[in-house]
């Protein structure tokens, strides 16, 4: 309530951080390079911070890594002679997958815009605060696995449109994604989380001078264990 004196705009994005809509994932990227990276230019190439590794081992001169899967693909020919590749790129919260995009289209396969805590009812806020879309800024977690929600980001950039499901757009959108969808899921790896653990020994128990209070608190003994998510 009341009026906001700080944050972010999203500007034309749906929702913010910790969803998968555009608000929540998109940002810009610069990359400067004098002599090498021509200035003023424009892409439209998809990109995620997974790149960043493929591209600085292409930039230093290294071949990536033989013995296992790289997810990320090098931008040097998007950077320096403004090539586009075609590639998907996934949302995923944890280890489900949220929404894929392919060229113009996204196809969200669950939504979800707000958090309830299962253990503490009275936890409640909201991803996509004073946005509304009908059907897309849902209050629950929904499945849509068998019906994927589909936009065109190009021409609907606010994801507020979703395409009619019996459209041909839709169904020949879906009809390239699929596929796609079916490929990735069942060559997929998942690998063990590793930033997913708690483990209250690490916490600030003694910081430094808390003997000069006579505050330090005894720390506990390390017992990492996967951290309870409510959502």
């Amino acid at each position: 309530e009341g009026e906001v004196s700080q944050g972010g705009d999203n500007g034309p994005f749906l929702c913010g951080k910790e969803t998968t809509y555009e608000g929540g994932m998109r940002e810009p990227g610069i990359a400067w390079w004098p002599g090498t990276i021509k200035p003023g230019q424009i892409t439209h190439q998809l990109g995620t911070i997974m790149d960043l590794f493929t591209t600085s081992l292409s930039l230093a001169g290294i071949k990536p890594p033989s013995d296992r899967i790289i997810d990320g693909i090098d931008l040097t020919p998007t950077l320096i002679a403004g090539n586009i590749q075609d590639r998907p790129v996934w949302y995923y919260r944890g280890d489900e997958m949220m929404a894929v995009r392919v060229g113009a289209y996204k196809a969200h396969y669950w939504l979800w815009t707000e958090f309830k805590g299962k253990k503490q009812p009275e936890t409640y806020f909201s991803f996509c605060q004073g946005q509304l879309v009908p059907n897309v800024t849902v209050h629950d977690q929904v499945n849509h696995t068998t019906d994927p929600v589909v936009f065109n980001i190009n021409r609907d950039p606010g994801e507020k449109y979703p395409l009619g499901q019996h459209s041909a757009e839709y169904k020949a959108a879906m009809k390239v994604i699929s596929p796609i969808v079916a490929e990735h899921k069942a060559t997929l790896i998942k690998g063990e989380p590793s930033l997913n653990y708690c483990d209250n020994a690490v916490m600030n128990w003694a910081p430094a001078g808390c003997g000069d209070l006579n505050y330090c608190l005894p720390i506990p003994p390390s017992k990492p264990k996967l951290c309870y998510w409510d959502h």
